[in-house]
């Protein structure tokens, strides 16, 4: 048997309060964000026990199977064989194979674990276990590795070929410690110039239709015990979790033949194994690290656990092959979800989950506003035209670069960018009429888009066309020359999957460095206007929060780098704004004189601050009194 190594609960130094807050912190944030989940899983079905279960007697108490005249082949109802409390052995044999011989002829190499006087339902026992084995052959070429567990009473036999072994006190099962699960595709990439034939004909392989499975594993389980499942509904119980669910082998039942029992519950917990940590396995690995983690674990967390997890597994397994996409996504969207709650600084966590709520009530508050200020405008005063064609460029470049890699992007960031450019192309029917007007003779085509003011500009807004032609005409000496120099740089020296991604990412790389650019009119109309009386007030204050909060969630969401890079840069042009704003202060008491007013007065106070108009000269001005005033008149005569 090779050596393991076994880290006692009672040697074990404590935890680090560091890592009870994280595993709390863990647990809370599994439990309300999937909750739901749980509840269309187990409904409203009673699994633990509860007054209307019938009662069912001790195992020693059965009656003899001759004596049963009612006898259903499938219980109703289930308890557990050994009471709490019960001292355990515990034997686990990893093999490729289900059936297993004598132990006694078994390998020693194959026993990984062998544990003694295990308490069932002492929530203080908790023994770690690290040691490793040799791969099978079988699991190298896409086998399965079977874990396999024998149980007992402490004392008793676990062998079932033993003289003494009885099932009353000990039993057998099994399960598999790798995943088979399709690979991720792995994006082929070339050089679109200098690259040599041989390269170009390995690329243009066609490759095989469907996924491709393959055998995954990780290092680390969590094998639980369940003491406190109690006595449940074996008709009514979830799949997930019936298959952790062992009845007792011999087949008896109670007295009314509608009841058995069941051993205890143990519970090989890989909930949180990530298939980023997880290994390939193929003729190249040998052999494999193995860390166990033996404890006793509440029901309602393995109910969680269980359900939760195998949910996860059924989507990835549809999305693969080849069915309508599951609501919940293909499990990468959990899978990332996870990976924040294990990866990320627990007081960074902490953080992220008080600024999302704050991220989507800005959001919101700037939508509103925006869309709000945008129906209220009147007029073109200090708009630039081009820049908003520009954003909605710019953003359905970012949106195709973002699905050319939607494998790495999360699809709350996919609807937000689409959110964003249906916002800028409703903007345009706002500042000008877009109209299909004929050609010119010359034309290859037939038909153009044109756009036309809606009405004749006043001189202000002339001047906004101008300054908004100069500040463009300064940008495009500068963008044009980087976005050149960029795409020859990306064509001779990095690789692509198509001319179209070289097209796309090329365009969304400039977008990301340069993008900053598109939006210096607006700033330099604001300098030439002395006024930001025009823009958005609430609006941009919101988006200026919100921009601070993206700049959080760029290190903890999972996206392309550029786009991370891309929220920092916004910083520079709300800088530039906020210094604008105080340099050209706004009254928004009054109208200005861009035909906007500000925030608008109560009436009461509109009344109350009227200046007193004096009567003209020969005119006697006519004023309703009442009869105490009239009689007040008189005596002052």
């Amino acid at each position: 048997m090779p050596e393991v190594a076994r880290q006692r609960q009672g040697g074990a130094e404590p935890a680090p309060a560091n890592n009870r807050i994280q595993q709390a912190i863990q647990a809370i944030g599994i439990f309300f964000l999937v909750q739901f989940v749980v509840g269309q899983f187990l409904g409203n079905n009673k699994s633990s026990t509860s007054s209307k279960s019938p009662a069912i007697p001790a195992f020693t108490d059965r009656p003899a199977g001759a004596d049963i005249p009612d006898y259903s082949s499938v219980p109703q109802t289930v308890a557990p064989i050994w009471p709490m409390n019960s001292s355990l052995d515990l034997n686990i044999y990893v093999s490729p194979s289900l059936v297993m011989p004598r132990l006694k002829s078994v390998d020693e190499g194959s026993l990984v674990l062998e544990e003694k006087a295990f308490t069932l339902g002492d929530w203080k026992e908790n023994r770690q276990i690290d040691t490793t084995f040799k791969v099978p052959k079988e699991v190298q070429n896409n086998g399965t590795l079977w874990a396999h567990f024998y149980v007992a009473l402490h004392g008793h036999p676990l062998d079932p070929a033993d003289k003494g072994y009885e099932v009353a006190n000990a039993y057998h099962f099994f399960h598999p410690l790798n995943h088979v699960i399709p690979k991720k595709k792995v994006a082929k990439t070339r050089k679109l110039v200098g690259a040599s034939n041989t390269e170009v004909e390995e690329e243009e392989k066609p490759e095989a239709s469907g996924p491709t499975w393959s055998s995954y594993y990780h290092p680390n389980f969590t094998m639980s015990f369940i003491p406190d499942s109690g006595t449940q509904s074996y008709v009514n119980m979830y799949p997930a979790i019936r298959q952790y669910v062992h009845l007792e082998s011999s087949g008896a039942r109670d007295a009314s033949g509608q009841n058995t029992w069941y051993y205890p519950i143990l519970f090989v917990n890989t909930f949180w194994q990530l298939r980023d940590h997880m290994t390939e396995l193929n003729s190249t690995v040998k052999e494999l690290p193995l860390h166990i983690n033996l404890n006793n674990l509440a029901n309602w967390k393995f109910s969680l656990y269980s359900s939760i997890g195998e949910g996860a597994k059924q989507s990835q397994k549809q999305a693969a092959s080849g069915g309508p996409m599951p609501a919940g996504g293909d499990g990468s969207e959990f899978e990332a979800f996870k990976s924040i709650l294990l990866d990320t600084n627990v007081y960074l966590l902490a953080t992220t989950a008080i600024v999302t709520v704050l991220h989507m009530v800005f959001e919101g508050l700037a939508f509103k506003s925006d869309i709000s200020h945008w129906r209220n405008k009147k007029d073109n005063v200090g708009i630039s035209v081009r820049t908003i064609l520009a954003n909605v460029f710019m953003q359905t470049v970012i949106f195709l670069y973002l699905m050319d890699n939607s494998d790495g992007t999360s699809w709350m960031i996919l609807f937000g960018q689409g959110m964003g450019i249906l916002l800028e192309a409703w903007k345009i029917t706002k500042t000008v009429d877009v109209r299909i007007r004929e050609a010119s003779p010359d034309s290859w085509l037939p038909y153009k888009v044109t756009f036309e003011d809606k009405h004749k500009l006043s001189e202000t807004e002339e001047k906004t066309k101008e300054y908004d032609e100069i500040a463009f005409r300064y940008l495009y000496m500068v963008a044009v020359p980087l976005l050149g120099a960029y795409a020859v740089y990306s064509l001779l020296y990095e690789t692509h999957k198509s001319w179209y991604s070289f097209v796309i990412t090329t365009l969304v790389g400039s977008v990301y460095a340069y993008g900053f650019l598109m939006m210096v009119p607006s700033l330099y109309i604001n300098y030439r206007l002395k006024s930001v009386a025009h823009m958005p007030a609430k609006a941009m204050t919101y988006k200026f929060l919100n921009t601070f909060i993206d700049d959080l969630f760029a290190f903890t969401i999972k996206m392309p780098t550029l786009h991370r890079l891309a929220t920092l840069r916004d910083d520079v042009i709300f800088f530039v704004y906020i210094y604008q704003a105080w340099a050209y202060k706004v009254d928004y008491t009054r109208v200005n004189e861009f035909g906007q007013g500000g925030d608008e007065e109560p009436v009461e106070d509109k009344l109350a601050n009227k200046p007193l108009s004096a009567a003209a000269d020969g005119e006697v001005a006519a004023t309703k009194v009442t009869g105490s005033e009239t009689s007040a008149a008189k005596k002052r005569k």
